[in-house]
């Protein structure tokens, strides 16, 4: 139990070091938040839970895979708000089209026979 209290606050320490340093830079919160520290993170964690590296492996493959998609989300959201759709809309409506958009990429990439 305290190994997963200490991941959440490792976790979440990182997404308040984000919005803390957007307050005063966004070019140096972008740097830190483009960097992939989910994923990072997750890659310590599955390997120290399971040192399994095929995991680590699959999961790097997959997150490359949908990374495509994800575009989305910040092409749409900074687009609706620079319409002035109010911020929680335009959250709403990127998060929504970025789903269909990864179900679309599904759909594709099993056409093409690859499969997550």
């Amino acid at each position: 139990m305290l190994y997963i209290i200490i991941k959440i606050l490792i976790t979440a320490c990182v997404i308040v070091a984000v919005s803390e340093i957007a307050k005063k830079s966004s070019f140096f919160a972008g740097i830190l938040a483009s960097i992939p520290l989910t994923s990072f993170l997750a890659f310590i964690w599955i390997y120290l839970e399971t040192k399994n590296t095929q995991k680590i492996i699959d999961l790097s493959y997959a997150i490359m895979l949908m990374v495509i998609p994800s575009f989305a989300f910040f092409i749409i959201l900074p687009l609706l708000l620079k319409l002035q759709t109010s911020f929680t809309l335009s959250i709403i409506i990127s998060t929504l089209a970025t789903a269909v958009i990864y179900w679309l990429f599904l759909i594709l990439l099993n056409r093409f026979g690859i499969s997550i």
